[in-house]
């Protein structure tokens, strides 16, 4: 079994306060004896969508890059680091928006990998006056990820992703065994489908999902719906947070996830050459 923090923060418009959270449950992770953990969506700033392009980065260093490879090497403990906005590299326009790019550190500081949001969240809210236009300010990613990692071979999504099921069979094809996923779910969204959508996607692939959350009432006037939990691969929900910030520390097992696969082969028996 490996120990996995999940850190729930309701994080503010300020980023200096938000990363001296998101630092203080690192260690805490790290001294309960996480080997990784996982930061939310948006957990350096939750404020206007036009304010994230003022603290966006370019790939390779700023301060919220050098933040993360600083609290990983101090800690000894690998990260999954939420969302920060991330520019696109040199040969690209600088008129383009950044992305919402969620990275994977090691636990010597090092960036192993990138995964920027593929599934923009532009929706209004049925039954609320609430309405979101994430592309407005963030360019959506198009490469899926997965990694390997010591608690088992990662598989990165972040939020609204969750609601696409083929973006999974996908990160499946490249021998995803662990979920991880940030979010920032709203309240409304999030009472309604949160729990039923991670344990779908734990059941249809047969394997760990961890999500990290925001939760509770932000400065900028956005209710997250918090509940991080971990969710093992028979849709069991094994840990699970409310919406106080806070960390939850949880264990995985690999070898109980491949007993399940042999015994259960169902992600072997999906055919798509039949014919209607």
């Amino acid at each position: 079994m490996s120990k996995i923090a999940l850190i729930q923060m309701r994080s503010g418009a300020k980023v200096a306060a938000n990363l001296q959270v998101a630092a203080t449950c690192i260690t805490h992770a790290a001294e309960q004896g996480a080997r990784l953990a996982i930061l939310p969506e948006n957990f350096a700033l939750m404020a206007r969508e036009s304010q994230r392009r003022e603290i966006a980065e370019a790939p390779g260093g700023g301060p919220l890059q050098d933040f993360l490879a600083e609290q990983a090497r101090k800690n000894a403990i690998w990260l999954v680091a939420g969302t920060i906005p991330l520019l696109g590299d040199e040969h690209e326009s600088a008129d383009r928006p950044p992305a919402a790019s969620c990275l994977v550190i090691d636990s010597a500081g090092g960036q192993v990998a990138r995964y920027d949001k593929i599934h923009l969240f532009d929706v209004g809210i049925p039954g609320r006056e609430e309405a979101y236009h994430e592309s407005d300010h963030t360019r959506a990613g198009s490469k899926v990820c997965c990694v390997d990692t010591p608690v088992g071979r990662l598989g990165l999504a972040v939020c609204y992703d969750i609601r696409f099921p083929a973006l999974f069979r996908q990160l499946l094809d490249q021998g995803m065994e662990v979920l991880a996923l940030p979010a920032a779910f709203t309240a409304g969204t999030g009472e309604a489908h949160w729990e039923i959508l991670l344990r779908a996607r734990a059941i249809e692939s047969l394997c760990y999902v961890v999500a990290a959350a925001q939760g509770g009432h932000h400065e900028n006037g956005r209710e997250t719906w918090g509940h991080s939990m971990l969710v093992d691969p028979w849709g069991a929900i094994n840990e699970e947070m409310d919406k106080e910030p806070g960390v939850l520390i949880a264990e995985i097992g690999i070898d109980e996830l491949k007993s399940i696969r042999q015994r259960f082969p169902v992600l072997t028996h999906e055919r798509l050459d039949y014919k209607y």
